[in-house]
Order: structure tokens, then sequence, then C-alpha cells
């Protein structure tokens, strides 16, 4: 009796034991099929945030490309508006050089004129001399007095053109640096949206 007890006491120990391991065993395999489980949903997880930043860095190389061709249409518009202006101004430069040209033909002549009247006038009749001076020297007086205010009023005119063409230039220049800080603030924004977008995911992961 006493080695039946034995016996039957190691059986129910062996059985015990048995026991204790398969469930040891089912809770282990419980537990990697949970911790596969939760690999996999992690997986996933990784695989749509990469995903995300694909698609994330697409957009980011699309807008940088669009930036890019905007900024070139920009330089090649500036470009074109500069030599456009510097056209315009030595365009209004030979003008003046002409007009100034014209000026001094005509003044020249006048003063040629001026020269055969008196050749002209000392031959005359001696009675004749200081009527006839007085003529001549008002009629140049009025003729330079005109030709001068003509000439002042195209220089001035000339010079309101310059100053105007001037101010467009610098108004060009000051709308091409205004939009260059336009774009490169955007560009520092879309970066910036975009690495807190990457940081949201990041924490809400």
């Amino acid at each position: 009796n006493f080695q039946t007890n034995i016996l039957t006491e190691l059986k129910n120990w062996k059985l015990n034991l048995i026991q204790h391991h398969e469930l040891q065993m089912r809770q282990e395999k419980e537990k990697h099929a949970a911790s596969v489980k939760e690999l996999q949903n992690e997986v996933e997880n990784l695989k749509e945030l990469l995903h995300t930043y694909e698609i994330s860095i697409s957009r980011k190389d699309e807008v940088i490309t669009n930036l890019t061709q905007t900024l070139e249409k920009q330089k090649d518009r500036v470009e074109l508006m500069r030599t456009f202006t510097l056209w315009k101004i030595q365009h209004v430069k030979a003008r003046q050089e002409e007009y100034a040209i014209r000026m001094a033909d005509k003044h020249f002549q006048i003063v040629l004129m001026k020269k055969v009247w008196a050749a002209w006038r000392s031959l005359n009749e001696e009675r004749w001399k200081d009527k006839v001076a007085r003529a001549c020297q008002l009629r140049a007086a009025d003729v330079c007095v005109q030709l001068t205010n003509d000439y002042e009023a195209r220089i001035a005119e000339l010079t309101a053109t310059l100053e105007q063409t001037k101010a467009e230039i610098l108004r060009l220049r000051s709308e091409r640096d205004q939009y260059e800080d336009t774009m490169k603030k955007a560009f520092m924004r879309g970066v910036c949206a975009l690495n807190l977008e990457a940081m949201t995911m990041f924490q809400s992961k």
C-alpha cells in the first residue's frame, strides 16, 4: 500500500507537472502569437507611414520644382525688364544727344547768319547802320531766347522721362526682392509644415 501510494503520488506529480508544462507552453504560444500579431500590426503601420512619407516627399519635390520654375521665369522677366529699361535709357540719351546736336547746328547757323548779316550790313549805307543793327540784335535775341526756351523745355522733358524710367527700375527691383522674399518664406513655411506633420505622426505612433 505504501509503494502504491508513492507510485500514485508520483503519477499525480507527473500529471501535474505535465499539465503545468502544457499550460506554460500554451501561455507562451499565446504570448508568441500576440507578439507576432503586434509586430505585424507595427509593420503594417510602418508601411503606411512609409507610403505617407513617399507621398509627402513627392509633393515636396513637386513644390520645389514649381518654385524653381517660377523663380526662373521671374528671373527671365526681370532680365527682360532690365534689358528693356537699359535700351529705353540709351534711346532717351540718343534722342537728347540728337536734339543737342540739332540745337548746336541751329545756333551755329544763327551765328553764321549773324556774321553774314553783319558783313552785309557793313556794306550798306551808313544811315541805315544803326537801325539795321538794332533790328538784327532784337531779332537775334528773340531767336536765341526762343531756342533757349525750347532747348530747356526739351531737356526738362527728357530729364523727367529719365527720372520716371529710373523710378520704374527701382520699382521693378523692389518688386523682384519682395517676390523673392515671399517665395523664400513660402518655401520655408512648406518645409516647416512638412516637419511638423512628420513630428505629429511620430508622436501619434
